[in-house]
């Protein structure tokens, strides 16, 4: 078993880190939620990850005890942050080479300002002249009579 030497300090000293980082947590959370009202393009996502970033390097370093613990857990734990950036790097770098997300028969609900530019025909409006006419079902014809 491995021996677990726990360091003598102080409690109020203990309490106030453990206080500072609370507020610190608390005012980058505020950041978060203020950064996601305005609107700065792609850059948002990179703000968002950025601050969740930090929080969670506080956490780690606090809560984790890795401040004050052997210097390999901390490099193991950076080694989790760099894949971590290694892979969300390798999702924006293919950003460029997906296609249009919306499927090929979507057509936009028309609004009160813009007219209709496709969809379903409004009730009681005339078909186009290049719709198709409605193939009858089965169902729908009446059965030939076996009496001929």
């Amino acid at each position: 078993m491995s021996t677990h030497t726990e360091h003598a300090s102080d409690p109020k000293a203990e309490a106030r880190k453990y206080l500072l980082t609370l507020i610190t947590l608390l005012i980058l959370t505020a950041i978060t939620v203020g950064a996601s009202y305005i609107q700065f393009g792609s850059a948002n996502v990179v703000i968002a990850l950025t601050i969740a970033t930090i929080k969670a390097i506080i956490v780690a370093l606090i809560f984790m005890h890795l401040l004050h613990d052997k210097p390999v857990n901390a490099v193991i734990a950076g080694a989790g942050f760099i894949f971590l950036g290694i892979f969300l790097l390798f999702d924006f770098l293919d950003i460029d080479s997906r296609t249009n997300p919306q499927p090929v028969n979507f057509h936009p609900l028309p609004t009160a300002t813009a007219p209709a530019t496709g969809g379903a025909p409004e009730p009681g409006a005339a078909a186009p002249a290049s719709a198709a006419a409605p193939v009858e079902s089965p169902a729908a014809k009446p059965a030939p009579d076996a009496k001929k």
